[in-house]
């Protein structure tokens, strides 16, 4: 029998995990990484600040998520993540139509692109204080060059349209993707060692 990631740490450490997402992706990744947890959606304005960085933009959304749940379950351990696509410095968050997804897609056509997950860990701390672990994972995707009517078949299919950059990788769109340079499971939407290693940290406090 193969260990579980989380074997060596007792779940009596650990409080219950709350993940503050309602992706389905990120819970089946969660799932098959055999890592218990229950979901609350946090809802939080996604607007970038003119100062921030792509990547200080999803740590601070996976941040606002986290300890948004957390007010309201200081008992638990609360993961909130927040995925982002980056070309060109330009942030590609969910489309809001099918022609902006095109727009998305065009620009992802043919060349190299990142998807940054920023995560964050919050806890109670000692003196009730919230503690918030916030790190990110960034990979490299490769996309073969997309016509137009690879373009009006994936939005078709409706795949595009809830997805940052307007793709899922681990969906049609994989038959575009040659290589990715980095954690797979980031692009899904939740690099998971990086999760298990932050849960162990906490684990260890």
């Amino acid at each position: 029998m193969h260990a579980t990631p989380l074997q060596s740490f007792p779940m009596t450490k650990l409080p219950r995990l709350i993940l503050a997402s309602a992706s389905p992706r990120r819970s089946e990744l969660l799932r098959n990484a055999a890592i218990p947890f229950e979901v609350q959606p946090a809802h939080v304005p996604e607007e970038r600040a003119s100062h921030e960085t792509p990547t200080e933009y999803a740590q601070r959304l996976a941040r606002e998520k986290a300890l948004t749940i957390l007010a309201r379950n200081p008992d638990a351990l609360v993961l909130g993540a927040d995925t982002i696509v980056v070309v060109d410095e330009q942030v590609l968050e969910k489309p809001v139509n099918a022609t902006d997804a095109a727009r998305m897609l065009r620009l992802l056509s043919g060349r190299a692109h990142e998807v940054t997950t920023g995560v964050c860990l919050a806890r109670s701390g000692s003196e009730g204080q919230p503690v918030a672990d916030v790190r990110s994972s960034t990979t490299q995707v490769i996309f073969s060059p997309l016509n137009e009517d690879d373009i009006r078949f994936y939005i078709s299919t409706g795949e595009p349209m809830d997805k940052a950059g307007a793709y899922g990788i681990q969906g049609i769109a994989a038959q575009w993707i040659p290589k990715v340079n980095g954690d797979y499971s980031n692009v899904v939407g939740l690099p998971v060692q990086l999760v298990i290693s932050m849960i162990k940290d906490a684990a260890r406090e």
